[in-house]
């Protein structure tokens, strides 16, 4: 493995086109230094790094890196690679006010882990690549019980009593800058809100905007059948909101729907990222009705193929809420997630927080918190995205060698795969011999999808012992219907 490219940090940039690519670097940089979402000190990729996650030429982000040195914005050391620049920068230096950080400009103010219908029973099957849950024999204990250590030592001892339903100030302050950093997430710390898990969140989430009035929500078709009954149990009416290969047909959304359920960078289970004109779309309905986007960002961080999209909060913070969780990064089993709230729903949701648990688990927080400032959780999701890039890489190379008439599509990104089976191979027929074989497999149509010749399969599920024999196991079964 290639040290270098797991050792930096993952950073989100806005490349504007037209005006070379170095050129365009460097305004990206210097806007991202300028807005406060790169603090003073942060330690930036290096150039090869960098290079490669922008799909650029490393002596364009050298040179790049060379000039804003050269300006001001950026210090570079023998031995401490290249960072920001301590103080203000030079626009401020100059007369032009500074955003501080954490400032949102211009503002008024995981999806489930799992599968649909019942939890996944790891038991059940022999080899599984039901979608929803991510490798977790690579769970990184090593770093995690040293940041615990790290952590449990500095804590203050009032963090180990009732403590702000937000979440620890200690999460929030890495989540804001890391999010900001890595999503393009236009948030504070005093915004963000730690829940138990994805369920919990979209739970509270639900229920404070019921409470302030709203009565219908469209959710992605297909999509997730647990967020649905969620948002059901919160008193909301769902409408299912149509999915193509541009994500959600948010042109369908009317006046008559206050809130929006979206994966913009990832529709599950499809895989389509929402495209660019969507994405303006859905902002724009959001303002001109008042309602809310709700951005399910379940596995924003794993893509490949494509440069990464940045989070559609980051278009309006004023009525997007950002979702997020560490159960695809790292484990569902540690229940952390968070909500980045436009200000109006900050107090409605933290009433239904208190009612729900009053604060989350103290001590993964903090845990967490001390594995993102450290730099081990970027070490970790640089890793673990070349791990699941191999993986997807198998499972495309195996169906074509073993069953070429199958397609796969839905790959740029996450961690899992739509196959499209043959025209005449029913789906659930498939679903039924692989669970016969010991193969755990899901279709399309168990979504919500109306397709029954699409299969959902997840190959980041399997440990890694065991995804050479899953994928043996789904290449025979393939071969044999195909």
């Amino acid at each position: 493995m290639n040290e270098w490219a797991i050792s930096g940090v993952d950073l989100h940039l806005d490349l504007v086109g037209g005006a070379g690519a170095r050129a365009g670097l460097e305004r990206a940089l210097r806007e991202a230094v300028r807005v406060g979402r790169l603090a003073p000190g942060t330690r930036l990729p290096s150039s090869r790094a960098l290079a490669k996650d922008l799909g650029l030429a490393r002596n364009t982000v050298a040179e790049a890196y060379g000039q804003l040195v050269a300006e001001g914005w950026l210090t570079a050391r023998q031995g401490s690679g290249t960072r920001v620049a301590d103080g203000r920068p030079p626009s401020a230096r100059r007369g032009q006010a500074a955003v501080p950080r954490g400032t949102d400009r211009g503002t008024r103010g995981g999806p489930l882990s799992g599968t649909p219908g019942i939890l996944p029973d790891p038991d059940r099957f022999a080899y599984d690549l039901r979608p929803g849950s991510p490798d977790l024999s690579s769970f990184p204990r090593a770093a995690w019980s040293a940041a615990a250590r790290r952590a449990l030592a500095a804590a203050p001892h009032e963090a180990f009593g009732y403590t702000d339903p937000r979440g620890r100030p200690e999460l929030r302050e890495a989540l804001a800058a890391y999010l900001g950093r890595v999503r393009g997430v236009r948030t504070r710390p005093e915004l963000l809100t730690v829940c138990s898990g994805f369920v919990q969140a979209v739970g509270v989430l639900g229920r404070a905007l019921r409470a302030g009035g709203a009565r219908r929500v469209a959710v992605e078709a297909p999509g997730y059948a647990h967020t649905v009954e969620i948002l059901r149990r919160a008193r909301l009416t769902t409408v299912p909101l149509p999915v193509d290969d541009n994500g959600a047909q948010v042109r369908a959304l009317g006046n008559d729907v206050d809130a929006a359920l979206l994966t913009p960078a990832h529709q599950f289970p499809t895989g389509s990222p929402l495209s660019p004109e969507r994405r303006t779309a859905a902002v724009a309905w959001a303002r001109a009705t008042g309602a809310v986007v709700v951005e399910d960002d379940y596995d924003g961080e794993f893509r490949y193929d494509r440069q990464p999209v940045g989070a559609l909060q980051g278009l309006a913070p004023e009525h997007v809420v950002y979702a997020g969780t560490a159960s695809k990064s790292l484990a569902p089993g540690l229940r952390l997630a968070w909500l980045a709230l436009p200000p109006a729903l900050v107090e409605p949701v933290l009433d239904e927080k208190r009612m729900a648990d009053h604060h989350s688990p103290v001590l993964d927080q903090l845990t967490l918190a001390e594995l993102i400032v450290s730099g081990a959780y970027d070490r970790h999701v640089r890793r673990m995205r070349l791990h699941y890039r191999r993986r997807r890489d198998r499972l495309v190379a195996a169906l074509a060698e073993h069953a070429p008439a199958v397609r796969v599509s839905g790959i740029a990104a996450g961690m899992h795969a739509v196959l499209r089976l043959p025209p005449g191979t029913p789906a659930a027929q498939v679903v039924a011999e692989a669970a016969a074989r010991g193969l755990g497999l899901q279709s399309l149509d168990e979504f919500g999808g109306r397709d029954t010749e699409e299969l959902v399969v997840g190959y980041g599920t399997p440990p890694e012992h065991a995804f050479a024999g899953a994928l043996d196991a789904l290449c025979a079964l393939l071969a044999a219907r195909t």
